[in-house]
């Protein structure tokens, strides 16, 4: 039986973790965790929502921590799990992106693993499964352009909310569904990719796949390219993460080839710069990442409440970037501060945007 320890558990991939875990006879929900919504539905020995995670953890014992927390505060529960070598199935990329080098560092002294639940680094995973690091020419992440894909700056200069909200093949969370329409999120996985696989950004390409049926390609240095594929669904690369290495049944159909028609566009990182920023944060490394996430945590928080245009996300993050010095942090207090001075830069860019 593993031991399942679930953070983040209303959100969309808890609830998709939960019938998971629920339909496989060899996993055990032992502890559930949620920010601030009641856990009275979930049944689990262990519950707890808000307080301290690594705490939590700690009482927990679990075999396999899923951390789908949004956003920077998932990073103490990545950090605890990395260090104490127990697996860890990650949908919260902005904790890898954010603490990057530190996070490598745990998880060599503690000698786990991160099994990604993102479908992309999923995917990637899947395709990289069994190769030597000389074998791989590069990476190729899919996206599906969000809801604005094909759309001019003139076009997204008035957009609502609820127009970002509408993603076209995707059930997800606020946050991240922003980060899809500005394609933020793409560049996260940009910065988690790099972490993961250890490939330079320069072997990372990104493409659109408007109908997310292929979820990431690898290619290889004799010329072959390697896809994986299926219907837009989080049960797959969560399950994939939870069972690893077994691939355990889904009630997910088979790919209906006949049905299928595949498209790839290039990103317009003219009209959807956050791409670009995310890259530039990567090569440039330290903290920048951590301050392009924090700035975009900030400037999306702001989008939502009305406070912001679309079009100022990439703004304020532009700026809080470039008055950054991107320091290495040397420990996770660094970590912290670069976090906190960067949403204070984001804060005040608000005002100006």
């Amino acid at each position: 039986m593993k031991r399942v320890a679930l953070l983040g558990a209303t959100g969309s991939i808890g609830r998709q973790a939960i019938e998971i875990v629920v339909a496989h006879p060899d996993l055990e929900l032992c502890a559930v965790a949620s920010g601030s919504t009641p856990l009275d539905d979930v049944d689990a020995p262990l519950k707890q929502v808000g307080g301290d995670l690594t705490e939590f953890l700690e009482r927990a014992q679990p075999d396999v921590v899923l951390n789908a927390v949004v956003g920077f505060a998932g990073i103490h529960a990545t950090l605890w799990t990395l260090e104490h070598g127990v697996d860890l199935a990650l949908a919260n990329k902005e904790s890898l992106v954010a603490a990057g080098e530190l996070a490598l560092a745990a998880m060599a002294r503690g000698g786990g693993r991160i099994l990604p639940v993102d479908s992309e680094h999923s995917a990637l995973f899947q395709c990289l499964d069994g190769a030597e690091r000389e074998q791989v020419h590069s990476l190729v992440l899919t996206g599906s352009g969000g809801p604005f894909r094909g759309r001019s700056r003139d076009d997204l200069a008035n957009v609502t909310p609820e127009q970002a909200l509408a993603h076209p093949t995707w059930s997800m969370g606020p946050k991240i569904t922003i980060d899809s329409a500005t394609l933020a999120n793409k560049g996260l996985e940009l910065i988690e990719a790099h972490y993961l696989f250890d490939v330079p950004y320069s072997e990372i390409d990104v493409v659109l796949q408007p109908t997310s049926i292929v979820h990431s390609l690898v290619r290889f240095r004799d010329g072959a390219t390697l896809a994986h594929l299926g219907y837009p669904d989080m049960r797959v690369p969560i399950s994939y993460a939870l069972t690893y290495p077994e691939r355990a049944a889904t009630p997910i159909a088979p790919l209906d080839f006949s049905a299928l028609t595949l498209e790839f566009e290039t990103p317009d990182t003219e009209t959807f710069p956050m791409l670009a920023l995310a890259r530039e944060a990567g090569e440039r490394g330290g903290t920048a990442p951590c301050v392009f996430n924090a700035a975009n945590e900030v400037a999306v928080a702001a989008f939502l409440a009305g406070r912001l245009p679309f079009l100022a996300i990439a703004e304020v993050v532009a700026d809080a970037l470039a008055q950054s010095d991107g320091t290495p942090a040397r420990d996770v207090n660094d970590l912290l501060e670069a976090d906190g001075a960067a949403r204070r830069l984001a804060e005040q860019g608000l005002t100006v945007a």
